[in-house]
């Protein structure tokens, strides 16, 4: 029992340490993973269409 409460105090500890992102670079994370989603998902559906493309023409 010692032991679980050392380490559940150890965690709220741990959590005052933490930054927290503001608003703003939370936005900024934000559109950089749905830009990126966005870009890779074109990207590799363009690749499946040339190799599906290329498959059938053989």
């Amino acid at each position: 029992m010692i032991r679980l409460w050392k380490f559940f105090k150890s965690v709220v500890a741990e959590m005052k340490l933490v930054v927290w992102p503001n608003a703003k670079q939370t936005r900024t994370d934000i559109v950089t993973v749905i830009g990126t989603t966005i870009f890779f998902t074109a990207f590799l559906g363009i690749i499946d269409w040339a190799v599906q493309t290329l498959l059938i023409k053989l």
